[in-house]
């Protein structure tokens, strides 16, 4: 090549390139959703590469307008956590469980009463008790004498956003009760089921310090939520800020209604087109099979593993990443959505050994680990 001519511009195909040059750099989409506003449902020519995913960051701009006026409304009331606030986006528009683990004073409840609020979404609280009942919950069938009929009555989590506070404060039948609900989006009460409203969301809390009277939850449970999100403390700026605006008799948690139960639905159909690379996907896969066996990627883990991470791992990270993109205003993901998001998605989902215990080693430990031994595409 000469020295002096100017290096070829990205995306375009030089004479004399191999066949397979070429197909490396030409982006084949994923089937599009036709019921998603601006996204086309063929493929693009081959004289543009990148026309569908220019197509994909169009539509991702267009349903993505309400993200930064909710992120100001949030901020209105709760200072810092912004990692928070974005798991939160992350579960509503990719239709995933939440659980979060942090100390008391987080504003963990505050923070999940603020989205409800500026979203307009139906919100119940559920505190968790070791005298409750799964009926709590869910509801039950009420016998009225006077006709000799059962009449149903609906429970609490009948609602768009379900804050679970303290779920390991109950036993394990009343956190099972929930497993319906989470995964078929649905409630059975005698021989009738009825179908929960569309957003759902569980959101639940617990305190990883006091241990007394509190119940493991169920592994069946634990899986079914899909970013396990550790809130921490906030940072001496936002310790300061945060002494400024609630250090008074009645702090103002009032935020404006920014966005729609239509938006959100509306968003999650944009999400489902966000392109993701055949390479990525791999990537995806790699790093969950990892979990369960890492001798074929060459990377120690000197047997800190129990059990590994389940499809649904490989299921949520694909979303969640999705989400990711969505969030930044790309309608297409790169590994580093992928590595942001596996933490939370894979620290509940892996069991660790004795010998790991004995040596101090977390789940945060092996996933680092990984991803720092897994090659990035």
């Amino acid at each position: 090549m000469n020295p002096n001519s100017s290096p070829p511009l990205p995306g375009t195909v030089q004479p004399g390139r191999a066949d397979a040059d070429f197909d490396s750099i030409r982006y084949t989409p994923v089937p599009m959703d036709p019921q998603s506003p601006g996204v086309p449902a063929q493929a693009p020519t081959l004289g543009s590469p990148n026309a569908g995913i220019q197509a994909i960051n169009e539509a991702v701009r267009a349903a993505s307008g309400w993200v930064q006026p909710l992120r100001q409304q949030m901020a209105r009331v709760i200072v810092g956590q912004d990692q928070l606030v974005d798991r939160l986006m992350i579960g509503l528009i990719s239709n995933g469980h939440i659980l979060l683990e942090g100390v008391p004073g987080l504003a963990k409840t505050l923070t999940l009463k603020t989205l409800a609020s500026a979203i307009g979404l139906n919100f119940q609280r559920l505190q968790f008790t070791p005298d409750m009942l799964p009926a709590d919950i869910v509801g039950t069938m009420i016998y009225n004498p006077r006709d000799g009929t059962f009449s149903t009555k609906h429970g609490p989590v009948f609602s768009n956003l379900i804050l679970a506070d303290e779920i390991n404060r109950a036993p394990a039948k009343v956190q099972s009760a929930l497993l319906e609900a989470m995964q078929e989006k649905q409630v059975t009460l005698g021989e009738e089921t009825y179908r929960l409203p569309d957003p759902f969301l569980v959101l639940a809390t617990q305190n990883p310090l006091e241990q007394e009277g509190t119940y493991p939850l169920p592994e069946a449970q634990v899986d079914r939520f899909m970013l396990k999100v550790i809130v921490g403390y906030p940072n001496r700026r936002e310790e300061r800020a945060i002494q400024d605006a609630m250090s008074v008799p009645n702090p103002s948690w009032e935020v404006n209604r920014v966005v729609s139960a239509e938006d959100i639905i509306a968003a999650r159909r944009v999400v489902s087109t966000v392109y993701i690379d055949e390479k990525v996907k791999d990537y995806i896969v790699d790093i969950v099979l990892a979990t369960r066996d890492a001798k074929p990627y060459n990377i120690g883990l000197n047997g800190w593993i129990q059990c590994g991470a389940s499809p649904r791992a490989t299921i949520s990270l694909t979303l969640a990443a999705r989400a990711h993109a969505f969030l930044q205003g790309r309608g297409y993901v790169t590994p580093q959505d992928v590595k942001d998001l596996a933490a939370d998605v894979l620290r509940h989902r892996i069991a660790i050994s004795y010998e790991a215990e004995a040596e101090n080693i977390t789940s945060e430990h092996i996933i680092a680990r990984i991803l720092e031994g897994m090659p990035v595409p």
